[in-house]
């Protein structure tokens, strides 16, 4: 299990964390960035890529127990 983390401070919403994850990571009504904390390992690769392209680096994770 991985535990994904946004710094919300930090987060500006630019929406390019959805395009490389889209089961983990989705923009709602208000454009504004939600996200699921607990997800698969399966996810691992694309939360990687995420955590890589975020321009605000506000994306972290961690291996869940």
């Amino acid at each position: 299990m991985l535990k994904v983390e946004v710094d919300r401070t930090q987060c500006q919403n630019f929406g390019q964390c959805v395009v490389e994850a889209p089961n983990v990571f989705r923009l709602n009504s208000r454009d504004e960035m939600e996200y699921t904390p607990d997800v698969e390992d399966a996810e691992l690769d694309n939360v990687e890529a995420a955590v890589d392209v975020c321009p605000m680096q506000a994306i972290s994770l961690a291996l869940g127990r």
